[in-house]
């Protein structure tokens, strides 16, 4: 058996469809929905993914502003742009691109955004919200794997759902939607005895430990739905996930790429986030 594949590429672009159109319906009520991004530094895997947020943001039809100061911008420098993002009332999403240099503490930053802007789920409150089940933004790269499973024809209601990986960017936020979906969830690590023996009672696999070969043939029963959160390059130096792709696709239901799975739904459900955004300051929800 050969597992569905799941196109992320065609799912983001089928959200991005979809927010475009919402996009045009604010802007009709006399509402321009703005992101501004900010990058320090000249990390060139930061710099990839700001001009793909933009380019996003153009597609659908959302303004957006872009900051790239240098790596030696001092923290309070950084801070100071912040707060005049936060006041600025064009201004509905505010995203500091990380990691930012050393020298500056990324949860001071994270904390100075206002949580009414911070489309990236990162503050405190909205991820107070997300645990709550209360109203706000969703976490990108967890929301896009929600997305993922249900637009390509599966539910996860009742299912056994193995995540693997306790990062506060992945493993625990998705560990959430999943819960909130009814999925029945288990979180694994690094520490987690008898991995494979637990993989193998889930109707549903997330990896998300950046780690060559985490999932292996022998740790996926068959017709299982496996996502792969990781971003990896192997011995060869091909890009890769954390799954091994060629073996278990002959026995999963369902199994995303990377390439081209997970990965082109973060910046999909980032635009989500600023219609949302723009709606809640402009009490159009």
């Amino acid at each position: 058996m050969t597992a569905q594949l799941i196109d992320g590429k065609l799912i983001s672009a089928q959200i991005k469809e979809e927010a475009a159109i919402e996009a045009a319906q604010i802007k009709a009520q006399g509402v321009n929905p703005c992101l501004a991004v900010v990058l320090v530094g000249n990390d060139s895997a930061s710099q990839v993914y700001v001009n793909n947020k933009k380019k996003a943001c153009e597609a659908v039809g959302i303004r957006s502003v872009s900051y790239e100061l240098g790596a030696e911008t001092s923290e309070e420098e950084l801070l100071r742009l912040v707060a005049q993002l936060n006041a600025d009332e064009t201004v509905h999403g505010i995203l500091v691109q990380m990691p930012l240099p050393k020298h500056i503490n990324e949860e001071k930053v994270i904390l100075a955004i206002d949580a009414k802007k911070d489309v990236d789920c990162f503050h405190p409150m909205n991820v107070g919200l997300l645990h709550t089940g209360g109203k706000g933004f969703l976490p990108c790269t967890p929301a896009g794997i929600i997305e993922l499973i249900k637009r390509s024809g599966h539910t996860i209601q009742g299912q056994n759902c193995v995540i693997i990986g306790r990062s506060n960017i992945v493993g625990k936020p998705v560990a959430m939607l999943l819960m909130q979906e009814n999925g029945t969830v288990t979180i694994c690590h690094s520490k987690t005895r008898n991995l494979a023996e637990v993989c193998l009672g889930a109707d549903i696999i997330v990896s998300a430990t950046g780690k060559v070969n985490t999932v292996t043939a022998d740790m996926v029963k068959a017709g299982a739905i496996v996502i792969d959160v990781g971003m990896n390059r192997n011995e060869a130096g091909k890009l890769c996930g954390d799954v091994d792709f060629e073996a278990v696709k002959e026995i999963a239901g369902a199994i995303t790429p990377v390439p081209g799975g997970v990965g082109p739904m973060t910046i999909a459900m980032l635009m989500k986030n600023c219609l949302v955004a723009a709606k809640m300051q402009n009490n159009l929800m």
